[in-house]
């Protein structure tokens, strides 16, 4: 369909005629049929004139909805040739709130989760294609589909990682891969090591095995290499959770020499490393080249886990392990007991999307940075007392307070419309207190709104304790 009539149009929206303030409804309505797919994407709309005309209404009225509809990303206009319908840019679309704010009203700065990017639309529809010949089977496949581990591992191998789809297991996203790793690999009582700050579900989850779990310090300086020894070998650690690859929440990336000697120390202890690889494909800057850290492991001591939700979309919830073949089978049995096996549709989808990776790393470049760039430049101007390294990837600010409470900040920065993730959560024993994470995923006028508000909740203040994340408010 290249364009659609007034009439068309028309039967489409369902604005309500009583809906007031009129233009917003009319542009709400149309908004939400091109998100809902009753209005494709790149179609000509109908002129002003004739669509005010049909819709019995002034035509002031309807130039100020395209107007609106032109703010928010959803229409691209050209004069003299029209309007054609379009997906918003997070990185310049100025009010987004169905991406940025939740049904209560509050901007989400607690959750480092991008929206989708452009390319999903068509590897949705060409999944779509392809998903009737696997209806053919029963739909299960406990290590995923073959045409998803061939290229998660051919991307493995263009790292300079020598990998065969044997040695792949899809999971049901990034956290379930650490679960069917954990539960295979450790115990009750098994020492685990985890950075300092770190991903609160990996806590979470040691802990749930009944784990004893220690930590060790990460800046954004970097590892200390000999303390991540020291801690493996003091503690006769069974495994190691590390992010090596723009750690979440510091943005740190671990350089060659590191990663090499930490495999090189938990071969020598024993311990296996299991390596979080979701924020790998996020650089924003020029950085220095580095091999994954299976690239340094000869023996299988090193278990990599990536995920689709920062690259490409959350709401896919497509995860990987890679490891050795033998020991991907093992935990493809154990994942039986759970969930049996992922998506069909959406390993598909996630397969697609790996044809457009390219594409897809360089819209993330441009809007994350942007947003980072806003992020910082609106801090600074606001909040200079508040300590913090700009990282050169990931969606993440680690940022250290100049006084008081992260937690109580917290309580606060809720009451004035933003909800934030304190250090405490991060940590281990309520540590940390004296540091915030704020992600750049949302669009740079969403963050920038966001810091007026916890530079007001700052000045006002209020009193109050943490309270860790739940199930229903998810930390990622």
């Amino acid at each position: 369909m290249r364009f659609l009539s007034a009439g068309q149009v028309a039967r489409l929206v369902d604005a309500g005629p009583h809906a007031r303030p009129y233009y917003r409804a009319l542009a709400d309505a149309m908004r939400a049929a091109v998100m809902g797919g009753q209005i494709p994407v790149r179609v000509r709309m109908p002129a002003e004139r004739d669509l005010a005309r049909t819709l019995g209404v002034s035509r002031t009225t309807v130039t100020a909805a395209y107007d609106l509809l032109r703010e928010r990303g959803f229409l691209e206009s050209r004069q003299g040739s029209g309007s054609w319908t379009a997906l918003p840019d997070p990185a310049v679309t100025a009010d987004n709130p169905w991406l940025a704010v939740d049904g209560e009203g509050l901007i989400q700065l607690h959750a480092a989760a991008p929206p989708a990017p452009s390319a999903l639309r068509a590897a949705m529809a060409q999944a779509v294609e392809e998903v009737p010949r696997y209806g053919m089977g029963n739909g299960y496949h406990p290590l995923g589909l073959p045409v998803l581990r061939e290229r998660i591992a051919a991307r493995y191998t263009e790292r300079g990682l020598a990998t065969r789809p044997e040695q792949i297991l899809v999971t049901t996203g990034s956290q379930h891969a650490i679960m069917v790793v954990l539960g295979v690999l450790a115990g009750a009582g098994d020492a685990i090591i985890v950075e300092s700050p770190t991903y609160p579900h990996a806590i979470d989850a040691a802990r749930r095995l009944g784990a004893r779990v220690t930590s060790v310090g990460v800046s954004s300086g970097g590892w200390p290499e000999d303390l991540v020894s020291g801690a493996m070998r003091q503690a006769a650690a069974r495994l190691a959770y590390l992010m090596p690859d723009f750690q979440n929440p510091t943005g740190a990336l671990m350089d060659d020499a590191t990663r090499s000697a930490v495999v090189g120390a938990a071969r020598r202890t024993g311990t296996f490393l299991l390596v979080d690889e979701t924020w790998s494909e996020l650089a924003l800057d020029e950085v220095p080249r580095t091999a994954p850290m299976a690239a340094f492991d000869t023996g299988g001591t090193v278990i990599s886990i990536g995920s689709a939700s920062k690259l490409w979309w959350g709401g896919l919830r497509i995860g990987w392990i890679r490891t050795t073949a033998a020991l991907a089978r093992r935990m493809a049995q154990h994942r039986a007991s759970v969930d049996i096996a992922s998506p069909v549709l959406e390993q598909l989808v996630v397969a697609a999307l790996f044809e457009r990776l390219a594409q897809t790393r360089a819209e993330r470049r441009r809007t994350l940075r942007a947003s980072r760039d806003a992020l910082v430049t609106e801090l600074r101007a606001r909040l200079p007392g508040w300590e913090f390294a700009v990282p050169p990837g990931g969606g993440t600010l680690w940022i250290r307070l100049d006084s008081g409470s992260a937690a109580s900040l917290a309580e606060a920065a809720a009451c004035h419309g933003v909800r934030i993730a304190p250090g405490p959560w991060f940590g281990l024993e309520g540590t940390l207190d004296g540091y915030l994470r704020l992600p750049f995923t949302q669009p740079p006028q969403v963050l920038k709104e966001a810091v007026t508000r916890l530079h007001t909740a700052r000045r006002l203040g209020l009193t109050g304790a943490v309270r860790r994340p739940d199930a229903l408010s998810p930390m990622v």
